[in-house]
């Protein structure tokens, strides 16, 4: 359990991500995923990373329960979360090389924060992306989502807390190829094989210049958004939408 990495080809660095059961990852997590991908970013014999989970679904988002341990007595969670998912992110986007993201299942909250800063997108046939954060007491990661969809349709989807199918994405360009499950980690490796046969140092200087005429300053506008999260737990309406998180389920 925890983040993982391993070299399966030459120039490649697979990064796995594996919290049980649905990959929602705490405090610690959002950091060591970080550390993992900065890290094979800067070895000069990886040319590009390929990021993946193992379980159910690619990842879940925050640990709610986390959040809802402290519960009136501060937010250290809170604060840890947000600064934690903004490091990860950050990682993904700034890593030194390109990053290919392995999607199956579910892909929400934090998760589209780590795609969205991705390079590249493979997805299973039975893969999902979505914000369901108005439904968990938290806003962000729509700047993300807003790499992926139109903003029309970014705004739809982030007021409802509905997902969008790996095929819908695909359709809207964001999503590389979309490929049965299991065959998702050789269909990412084989781009990730391709894309490490350049040459290391150009390779890298064409990250650089490819983030550098990036429109939207990516750091800088998750951050702004986050601001609303904190204006959410202060008032009060953040603990009163976590806590009913899972009822309805039970309902």
């Amino acid at each position: 359990m925890g983040v993982s990495t391993s070299r399966p080809v030459k120039g490649v660095a697979l990064v796995t991500v594996d919290f049980p059961p649905v990959n929602a990852l705490p405090v610690r997590g959002w950091y060591d995923l970080a550390d993992a991908v900065r890290a094979a970013g800067r070895d000069p014999e990886i040319r590009c990373v390929v990021l993946t989970a193992e379980g159910r679904g690619f990842n879940a988002g925050v640990d709610i329960k986390e959040l809802q341990h402290e519960h009136g007595t501060g937010h250290t969670a809170l604060i840890g979360a947000n600064h934690g998912c903004a490091d990860a992110f950050s990682a993904v986007y700034e890593c030194e090389v390109p990053v290919v993201a392995a999607v199956a299942g579910f892909c929400l909250g934090g998760g589209i924060g780590l795609v969205g800063n991705a390079d590249v997108i493979v997805a299973a046939e039975d893969a999902v992306f979505g914000l369901p954060e108005l439904d968990r007491g938290a806003l962000g990661a729509a700047t993300h989502l807003a790499r992926l969809v139109p903003q029309h349709l970014m705004r739809a989807l982030y007021y409802t807390s509905r997902t969008a199918t790996a095929a819908e994405l695909h359709a809207h360009g964001s999503v590389w190829k979309v490929v049965p499950r299991g065959g998702l980690l050789d269909a990412a490796l084989g781009l990730a094989r391709e894309i490490a046969r350049k040459d290391g140092a150009l390779i890298r200087l064409a990250k650089a210049a490819i983030n550098g005429i990036d429109p939207v300053d990516v750091r800088r506008s998750y951050r702004f958004e986050q601001g609303f999260t904190f204006e959410a737990n202060l008032s009060g309406v953040a603990d009163r939408v976590r806590d009913t998180f899972g009822k309805e389920r039970e309902a």
